[in-house]
């Protein structure tokens, strides 16, 4: 009986899942990325095709979720400090983007599609903010968060979010429904929901999770986790700000606690199925019938605004200093409209301020736009190559054989070869830095040009044919990418890997490979024991430390392996040991006679 009455709940899922499964592999082997399949999915499924779904929104409503999580971990990764130091870039930069943008819009919906002047204003307002999820989505797939460029990214898309407050205040204003309402009312209650959640991330979430780690349990743990995410966000849309700047600014309080690494990893797995599922809401929520009856209107609105919004975003980012490439680039990113122009068009048509085929002509323009935006990005990856650094004299990987593959020739990848070179072994390395080819050319290496983390890459470096795979590159996301293709992919190579910390190292380990090595920790150790040298120990005492300290370290990240951040702590040495390593004896110093 319980079993049938899970019916209609499980079989949705497995539908959405089913089709996620079948379009997503299908469209990223055709090159087409995986956002694009997850919109074809979602609209393959949704209400104007099978019809398997009648209400996406609401869907949509609650896998915003996973545009939550993937803020969260972004504001993780971001301390306090550094995103202060940003802050000329969200009030400059992104007021001056988001401005021009707006005031362009707006002109074109009157002067070209003789909308009125409340409505164009409307219509060009919503399409101004930007797709975070589809944006977000594509620096963490090229690795570029922590780029320059990936942070005045990062900076504008939370002044979008910031904007969200004003516009909606401007549209009770105009709201012939709610013309009473105080927009100086709303924006108090913002400021005030923004310093309580300040103030709780700076006085109680710390003491929170110190005490639900003494608890040891890892599930608590995680609970916890979600608690903040989803309590952060409650508590901005509750004063008319929006989830992702809550969950977002709940991620920078925490991105300092010791307790980072193992709340990312519990967060993870959440955000990746919500922001999919997000994605396939996108889809289910194009309105094929809209598109019939209003085709022309909506092909000329929706090329219109992609090229008005182009101009003032290329035009921001020169006046900013951009180089033409990277302001062409930046274009390409953020010319589409996004998921927080649903909210402001809703609020709209609840103020009577434009009426419901508006808001879908206006909805499905936005959808659209998100759904052409990764072909727009492929096209321009292939269009816009920089000058500097073209291939000239460098050699793209292909139809490699060696016995070891080694990806990466940085300051890790270099030392790591000459390992192999030393006893013969038959090595192909490949980087994805035309420089640093060039330059190894300079000093007799053979490296060719090549993104580990695609897997057209790896097919033609000889990951295929390879026994071994080093992964030496410097982003622990692309490591952990790479890890997880050759896994799958090429399963007869043992993968050595290089972890970024021990967070990654756990990740790592659970996810099989046959050796990972953080990259400081050797280098670390042989400094510490160069230490005790230089206080006068003997070198059988400073081996037995070596050793002790490196077998402590490996016994605790065992132990984390299989519990949690906390765990081994035990096998930490935080005071002077008790007793001596080494049976009591005259200590010999140097410079000591006998």
């Amino acid at each position: 009986m319980a079993a049938e009455g899970l019916g209609p709940t499980i079989g949705p899922v497995v539908v959405l899942m089913g089709a996620a499964v079948i379009a997503v592999p299908l469209f990223r082997r055709l090159g087409l990325g995986s956002v694009l399949g997850y919109f074809a999915a979602g609209a393959l499924v949704g209400p104007s095709v099978l019809g398997l779904f009648t209400d996406p929104d609401t869907i949509l409503h609650f896998a915003e979720l996973g545009v939550v999580m993937f803020l969260f971990i972004i504001g993780l990764e971001l301390r306090s400090q550094k995103l202060w130091g940003l802050r000329g870039q969200i009030f400059g930069l992104g007021l001056a983007q988001v401005s021009l943008a707006i005031a362009l819009l707006w002109l074109a919906g009157m002067v070209v599609f003789a909308l009125p002047s409340v409505t164009a204003f409307i219509a060009g307002a919503g399409f101004v903010l930007s797709s975070t999820a589809v944006i977000m989505s594509t620096l963490q797939e090229r690795g570029e968060i922590g780029s320059l460029e990936g942070q005045k990214s990062v900076s504008i898309l939370l002044f979008e979010d910031l904007l969200i407050v004003p516009l909606l205040a401007v549209v009770a204003f105009l709201s012939p429904v709610g013309q009473g309402e105080n927009g100086l009312g709303a924006a108090a209650l913002a400021l005030a929901g923004l310093l309580a959640l300040l103030v709780a991330g700076r006085w109680l979430l710390g003491p929170l999770f110190s005490l639900l780690a003494r608890a040891r349990a890892r599930e608590v743990l995680s609970a916890g986790a979600l608690l903040v995410v989803l309590g952060a966000a409650l508590l901005m849309e509750t004063v008319g700000l929006s989830m992702a700047m809550g969950a977002f600014l709940a991620g920078v309080l925490l991105s300092s606690s010791s307790y980072r690494h193992q709340i990312e990893s519990d967060i993870e797995p959440f955000k990746g199925l919500l922001m999919g599922l997000f994605f396939l809401a996108v889809g289910m929520s194009l309105d094929l019938g809209v598109i019939a009856a209003e085709w022309p209107f909506l092909l000329a609105i929706l090329v219109a605004y992609v090229l008005v919004k182009a101009v003032a975003i290329y035009a921001t980012a020169r006046a900013f200093g951009g180089a033409n490439l990277v302001a062409l680039r930046r274009t390409v990113m953020f010319a589409q409209g996004g998921e927080f122009a649903f909210v402001l068009y809703t609020a709209a048509v609840a103020g009577g301020v434009i009426d419901a085929r508006e808001n879908a002509i206006f909805s499905t323009v936005v959808i659209l736009s998100m759904a052409i935006t990764p072909l727009i990005i492929i096209a321009a990856d292939r269009l816009l190559r920089d000058p500097g650094s073209a291939l000239d004299g460098v050699d793209p990987a292909s139809g490699l054989r060696g016995q070891v593959l080694v990806i990466g020739f940085g300051r890790f990848g270099q030392i790591a070869l000459q390992m192999l070179l030393a006893r013969g072994a038959q090595v192909s390395v490949i980087d994805n830095n035309p420089d640093r080819i060039r330059e190894a050319a300079r000093f007799g290496f053979k490296v060719f040009y090549g993104d580990g983390t695609r897997l057209d890459i790896l097919r033609n470096s000889g990951a295929a044919q390879a026994q071994v795979v080093l992964i030496c590159v410097d982003d622990r996301r692309a490591v952990s990418s790479i890890v997880d293709q050759v896994q799958h992919e090429f399963p007869s190579a043992a993968v050595l890997a290089r972890s970024y910390d021990r967070g990654h190292s756990m990740e790592l380990i659970r996810a099989g490979v046959d050796f990972e090595v953080r990259e400081t920790v050797e280098s670390a150790l042989l400094m510490g024991a160069e230490g005790l040298r230089r206080l006068g120990w003997d070198e059988v005492t400073v081996t037995e430390a070596l050793e002790d300290v490196r077998g402590r370290d490996m016994q605790r990240l065992a132990e984390q392996v299989q519990g949690d951040i906390m765990s081994g702590r035990d096998k930490m040495l935080t005071t002077p040991v008790p007793e001596p390593l080494t049976p009591a004896q005259p200590v010999q110093r140097k410079g000591d006679a006998f």
